[in-house]
Parts: structure tokens; sequence; C-alpha cells
């Protein structure tokens, strides 16, 4: 059975299969079919949670609202495959679990946040799950603008269903 970390970084594999695909114009370019979103902004968003997630072991606070929203990250596909190196090299690293205090705000009307206890490895099942619905994004927008593009098997679908699938055509 693989740990979390080798899932997560299963995943960030695939990310970065399709990203060597790409050039920057690409990767950068907004697609009606995203609602004018880039294939670089949704890989910005997934690369900044795990980034959030890596920052909250230096004193076990995680606040995802916090994020950078750095716009070059969406713009470069170089710095945005650099940076899906260095995730995937500390989760790669990083086995033990350790506690960690969320704070988020869900109330739109309200910027006071919530406390919640979790855990590195519990965020790091939520990073996979909340990556996986941006491949699945990124999926629409490459099948629509790019086709070329070969993406790796079951990117974009979440492993429950993949064996779900499975299940159902043994």
């Amino acid at each position: 059975m693989k740990s979390i970390n080798e899932s997560a970084c299963q995943l960030l594999d695939q990310i970065s299969i399709v990203l060597g695909q790409l050039v920057t114009e690409d990767f950068a370019k907004p697609l009606a079919i995203l609602s004018g979103a880039s294939i670089g902004q949704h890989v910005r968003h997934t690369l900044e949670f795990f980034q959030c997630l890596e920052d909250a072991q230096t004193d076990g606070e995680l606040n995802y609202d916090l994020r950078k929203h750095d716009q070059n990250l969406q713009e470069d596909l170089r710095l945005a495959s650099d940076l899906l190196c260095a995730i995937r090299s500390y989760i790669s690293a990083k086995k033990a679990n350790f506690q960690i205090n969320l704070h988020a705000s869900y109330d739109i009307e309200d910027d006071v946040p919530m406390t919640l206890s979790t855990s590195y490895h519990r965020e790091l099942a939520y990073n996979i799950e909340h990556a996986v619905h941006h491949m699945a994004l990124i999926k629409i927008g490459l099948v629509n603008a790019f086709p070329t593009v070969q993406l790796p098997a079951h990117f974009g679908v979440a492993s429950s269903t993949v064996k779900y699938m499975q299940a159902q055509r043994a």
C-alpha cells in the first residue's frame, strides 16, 4: 500500500507530465471553456495549497485563504514547474504526521476564521482531492484548446472513481 505522501507525489507527477507538453503561451492563455481562467491559474491555485501546507510545518498553523495568489506563478510555466518539483521533493521527504491548526472562514459575510484541529496527513489527503478537482478542470481546458496534449491515464479522476469504474468492467 502506498503512503499518502507517495499518492500525492504520483498526482504531482501527472501534472508535471502535462506541463512538460505545454509552452508558456498556452499555459497562460485565458480559455473561454474555463470561464476565462487559464491552465496556469488552476495549476497555481493547486500548487499554492500544497505550499500553504508545507509552510504549516514551521508553526503548525495553516490558512489556505492567505495563499499568495502569485500572478507570476500562473503566467510563467518554468516557475510553476520548478515549484511543483520543490513541493514534490518536500512531500516525498516528509513522512511523519504532525498536528496543525487550520484557520478558515466559510461564511462569505464573516471574515473571522474558525480554528479546526487537523493534521499534516489529513490536509495532504485534502490537497490530493483538491488537486484532482482542479486537474479535472485542467483536463477540460486541455481537451478543448490543446487536444494534442497527451494526458496521463486517469488524469483528473479520483482514485475511488477509477476503482469503481474498474469494478464495473470486471
